[in-house]
């Protein structure tokens, strides 16, 4: 029996309300979570040592009591949803399992309590970690360079093309444009005007890949760069690949490729084969690193050899007696992106992932993700709007174009999904695809696990032509009932207000506490 709910869900109940367990609302004057020893050492008034920069005022704090703490974390945690709790089938965000071993890994005591002041003598493990991740990913992409020191995808993506403007600048001329496809992530024409350049969208042809017919057109010698996907954003490879490359290199322009979808590339094709400068590689995604909740993610920059010169300092480089060492002597380099070398703990884990899976894991687990993504295109392209004909690799896009008869939107299907026991797919992007319905399995889920999911978007399919109304007001098994987005969106409320009566902590009365 499935703990996956297949049918019309009751409205769920719990022994709370969802104003009850607000952290402030149960405060009361005079209620303690801790007891502290007495102070062993003379009590000092915060403004003696910082002056006027000393806050008067430290704001309102909750008074709880230890149970009640606990209760309330323990009891948000279960609100939350999780890849070790099911499935993520968010298309181009690569939601896999991340490995127990990794996490193990990332705990040694000489790993996890490394410090980054600590001596070079003394880090030689930690930089052979890095050094060996390094020629790795600089092996699996076809690269001959590569720096591990941004914190995302978009950073890393921010990264490569301040190494493209450093290239053009050091030729005599930055050049002005970049361009970048409709089917592009949002972050790519972002990343390319905060580096200075001007935003040339490319079209997609019929078969939503680069129209290459377009882009030589808008190849010039003012172009820096095309910003590109390969996999597309619909989960289509560009066959066309190097082409594209060769009209931007007869024209001194360079290609960069956004890695976000290399889980459908590793071990079975290099981007630096294919006519790639520079790409980012996201850690969080094909390495099985931790994802979301804002990171921390990784997000390293490989590149070919005429812009290896231009890398963010320190980069790893060997001494005449074999020992690791830090090189900051770098005259062309683009400077720091990060504070010291990048996010490490995420580079011991995507290492721990590379070898525990070794060339012929990773290349099994590409094809798993592609054939996973196709299962699921078999599957439910008789019930979904499929836009695309084009042959798919690691993700599946559809549409709710049949569904839309009725009134019902691919956000209503979505947030109908949680009623399922699943996370919703990607609404509504990419942009090129009008209801766009994104699902990228990724190779961690079983054929039960994507036959659940079929079942449940085939119910809910069947839900939208007999009776929208049930999906349009969906999730109904949630603590919170559909909230109001666009109010969300134009009048956020970011922070807590406390009630009149309650009393502010100030640096006396904290000092009292002690």
């Amino acid at each position: 029996m499935s703990d996956k709910f297949i049918g019309t869900p009751k409205k769920a109940t719990t022994h709370t309300n969802q104003n009850e367990d607000l952290i402030f609302e149960k405060s009361s004057p005079g209620k303690k979570a801790y007891r502290m020893p007495a102070l062993d050492v003379p009590a000092v008034n915060a403004q003696e040592i910082l002056g006027d920069v000393a806050r008067k005022d430290l704001g309102i704090m909750p008074e709880l009591s230890e149970i009640e703490l606990v209760r309330h974390f323990t009891r948000m945690s279960t609100w939350n949803y999780a890849i070790d709790l099911g499935m993520y089938p968010l298309g181009s965000c690569t939601m896999k399992y991340n490995g127990r071993i990794n996490e193990l890994v990332a705990r040694f005591e000489g790993i996890a309590e490394a410090h980054p002041y600590q001596p070079e003598s003394l880090s030689q493990g930690v930089l052979s970690i890095m050094s060996t991740l390094s020629d790795a990913l600089i092996e699996i992409t076809g690269m001959d360079a590569i720096t591990l020191q941004p914190a995302a995808g978009a950073h890393g993506e921010f990264t490569g093309i301040l190494l493209v403007r450093a290239y053009h600048e050091s030729k005599g001329n930055p050049r002005k444009k970049i361009i970048i496809p409709d089917s592009a992530h949002g972050t790519n024409p972002a990343t390319a005007a905060v580096c200075g350049y001007q935003v040339a969208n490319l079209k997609s042809n019929p078969q939503g890949m680069v129209d290459v017919t377009e882009l030589e057109k808008m190849v010039d010698e003012d172009t820096a760069a095309l910003m590109l996907t390969n996999p597309s954003t619909i989960g289509v490879f560009e066959s066309e690949i190097h082409r594209i490359a060769d009209i931007l290199h007869a024209k001194g322009a360079l290609l960069y490729m956004d890695g976000a979808n290399m889980n459908a590339l590793v071990g079975k094709t290099r981007p630096g084969d294919f006519g790639v400068d520079v790409m980012h590689l996201n850690l969080h995604k094909t390495f099985s690193t931790p994802h979301g909740g804002g990171g921390p993610g990784s997000g390293p920059v490989a590149c070919k050899a005429i812009l290896e010169p231009f890398l963010p300092t320190p980069i790893l480089a060997k001494k005449g007696d074999g020992t690791l060492t830090l090189d900051y002597n770098r005259p062309q380099t683009v400077g720091r992106v990060r504070m010291f070398y990048g996010n490490f703990g995420m580079f011991v884990r995507a290492l721990a992932y590379i070898l525990a899976n070794g060339p012929d894991g990773l290349r099994q687990t590409t094809e798993d993700a592609v054939l996973n993504a196709n299962y699921l295109r078999a599957k439910l392209s008789d019930t979904f709007d499929l836009p695309y004909k084009t042959p798919s690799l690691h993700e599946v896009v559809f549409s709710d174009k049949l569904q839309a008869r009725n009134g019902v939107k691919t956000g209503d299907m979505g947030k109908r999904m949680i009623d399922y026991g699943f996370h919703a797919y990607t609404t509504s992007f990419p942009l090129i695809v009008p209801g766009a319905m994104m699902i990228e399995p990724t190779e961690s889920e079983s054929r039960e696990e994507l036959d659940l999911l079929v079942d449940a978007l085939k119910q809910i399919a069947q839900e939208a032509a007999e009776n929208p109304d049930l999906v349009k007001t969906a999730p109904h098994t949630t603590r919170l009932q559909r909230l109001d987005e666009t109010g969300a969106a134009r009048k956020p409320i970011l922070r807590w207000k406390a009630p009149v009566a309650s009393t502010p902590l100030t640096p006396d009365t904290a000092a009292k506490e002690w």
